[in-house]
């Protein structure tokens, strides 16, 4: 048996051993990563310690170091009452202003890192404060931004048009960009239907009730209407806090994990009492547990198991069946790695198939940017680390058992949707 697929048992061993026994995961990856790694590979120690997604360890500690302290001082509260009020009340109405909002900062340019660290820890407290389900508030944010993130002004539509261009293979920015977000907008739709959109939007919760009278000023029973729930200094630093992060992550580029916790050091100086529960807050669970099962990862990809999983697109001879394969092998690599870096290497191994004349070019690609962004929800990638670092009022192991379901279903059914669509279909424009 082949070292490429010992490690890919060992990963199935992983999740099935973490699924029955309650142990956390990442102690299982780094273990795995050692006796795996050192053991049966012969990697280096070193190689090993390179492994760990130092990145992403930054990531998650900083971003919810400085939510920690929002929480802890009510900012996001403060935030949440004024979400609440720009959809007067309706909070069916919700999760299409995240979506709505991701999808516009990344046609901008925006970063899927610098949008998802900012968004879901407000979207997930708005979530738990009115009873919307967290996978519902969470996918259409992640959907929002990859329906934004293929235009030509995003890293992702300015990669894949790149290697385009430079594979002289014709393309279409634009039609690149109309087919991913009219993907994802339906993939929302369907989302918003299935977890309890449509409930939402007709029944007249409490929550729903709070959230109008809030609208109107009626100050007799409304929890942010209090005195606890008003701007204070303290707050308004926090929220000048997050702007002024937002705003280096955007405009700069800097990274989001060390901006966080240059920010969250400010505030921290600014009302050092107030931090002695900051630390506490912080999902250390979570952050071991995803930055464990990608080290893992890591020293998969060391090993060469991305890439021969990758190679084997090209020993297929039907352009079409080949493109199919393409687009689940895209979808299961970008699970657990970057999609970024997949399409920077699925592009040029597909050129074969982007070349071939009675294949639509446009279609194969738009086909192969889905299937890599799609399954981005998995609780081993960006958005689903975040997602499950910051979801409140539900048992973290439970909600990262049914993202991981969810994730499933994602990799199984989105990248053959999308082939099937742009692909086998074709699209009328």
């Amino acid at each position: 048996m082949s070292l490429e697929l010992i490690t890919l048992i060992v990963l199935l061993g992983m999740f099935i051993i973490g699924s029955i026994i309650s142990v956390n995961m990442g102690i299982l990856g780094i273990t795995a990563a050692f006796v795996v790694g050192f053991f049966v590979s012969g990697l280096s120690v070193d190689e090993l310690y390179a492994a760990f997604p130092v990145d992403m360890f930054i990531l998650l500690a900083g971003v919810t170091y400085l939510f920690a302290i929002a929480l802890n001082n009510g900012t996001l509260d403060l935030i949440i009452s004024g979400g609440l009020r720009l959809v007067k009340g309706n909070v069916g109405l919700l999760p299409w202003v995240l979506f709505s909002l991701s999808a516009l900062l990344a046609a901008v340019g925006a970063s899927t890192v610098a949008i998802g660290p900012i968004l879901f820890p407000i979207a997930l407290r708005l979530a738990y404060q009115y009873k919307i389900n967290p996978i519902l508030m969470g996918t259409l944010i992640s959907t929002g931004m990859y329906a934004g993130s293929f235009s030509p002004l995003n890293i992702f539509g300015l990669v894949v048009n790149g290697i385009m261009h430079a594979e002289k293979i014709p393309h279409s920015p634009l039609m690149l960009f109309l087919n991913c977000f009219i993907f994802y907008l339906l993939i929302s739709i369907v989302v918003f239907v299935a977890f309890g959109g449509i409930r939402l939007l007709k029944n007249h919760t409490a929550a729903q009730k709070e959230a109008a009278a809030t609208v109107e000023g009626n100050s007799s029973n409304i929890n942010y209407n209090s005195k606890e729930n008003n701007p204070t200094w303290y707050k308004i630093a926090t929220l000048a806090g997050i702007a002024l992060l937002i705003t280096l992550a955007i405009a700069l580029e800097m990274n989001m994990g060390f901006g966080a916790f240059m920010v969250g050091l400010v505030l921290a100086l600014m009302a050092p009492k107030k931090q002695a529960d900051v630390m506490k807050q912080m999902p250390w669970a979570v952050i071991i547990m995803v930055t464990g099962i990608m080290t893992y990862v890591g020293v998969m990809e060391k090993i060469g198991t991305m890439d021969y999983m990758t190679d084997q697109i090209a020993s297929v001879g039907n352009p079409v069946l080949a493109s199919l394969m393409a687009s689940y092998v895209g979808g299961i690599i970008s699970a657990f790695a970057s999609t970024t870096g997949f399409l920077a290497a699925v592009i040029p191994l597909s050129a074969p198939i982007l070349q071939d004349p009675s294949m639509s070019a446009i279609g194969v690609v738009s086909a192969l940017s889905i299937a890599a962004s799609v399954v981005d929800i998995s609780p081993f990638s960006t958005n689903g680390a975040l997602m499950v670092a910051n979801v409140q009022g539900v048992n973290e192991r439970l909600f990262f058992r049914k993202l991981l379901l969810i994730a499933g279903l994602f990799i199984a059914l989105g990248p053959g949707l999308a082939w099937l669509i742009f692909v086998l279909m074709g699209t009328p424009w």
